[in-house]
């Protein structure tokens, strides 16, 4: 399964799944993030990929800044959020990202990427990590992916 087909399909079957999920605001212990608050950064994880993905289809040899995780997902309180949202946001977020993956020339998935003090990554590497990522967090709030196969790529 090619990693947009993989996008496609977590984007189908996901939502219903986050929809099932109760005790999203428990924290397993102080400072923990909340399997909201965890979701939550997923939603930046998106906005920051999407970035990625869509300059560097334009640009070989991209830098692109890194960003604060914890101080992210305290800026969009996440925590006060409504879970419907999130789910609606998550989604939508990823949907337009998909049509940017969807978009990138075949010539221009080796394009690499720094991001902060990285060592640079294909964009192909860095679509991929995105979704070994977020099928990391999905499954650590507790959606199940069995049935959606994931390829987890080891950096060279």
């Amino acid at each position: 399964m090619s990693s947009i087909a993989t996008l496609r399909r977590i984007l189908q079957a996901v939502p219903d799944r986050l929809g099932k999920l109760s005790a999203v605001d428990h924290r397993s212990k102080p400072g923990a993030w909340s399997p909201k608050e965890e979701f939550g950064h997923l939603l930046d994880s998106a906005v920051n990929n999407h970035q990625r993905i869509v300059r560097a289809q334009m640009e070989d040899k991209l830098e692109m800044p890194g960003y604060a995780q914890n101080h992210w997902v305290a800026v969009h309180r996440y925590q006060e959020r409504d879970w419907s949202e999130l789910i609606s946001l998550w989604s939508a977020f990823n949907r337009q990202l998909l049509h940017a993956a969807e978009s990138v020339p075949d010539s221009a998935w080796s394009h690499t990427v720094r991001v902060g003090a990285s060592e640079p990554m294909t964009l192909e590497f860095v679509f991929e990590d995105y979704i070994a990522h977020m099928a990391h967090h999905l499954k650590h709030i507790g959606i199940s992916l069995e049935d959606i196969p994931i390829r987890v790529w080891k950096a060279a």
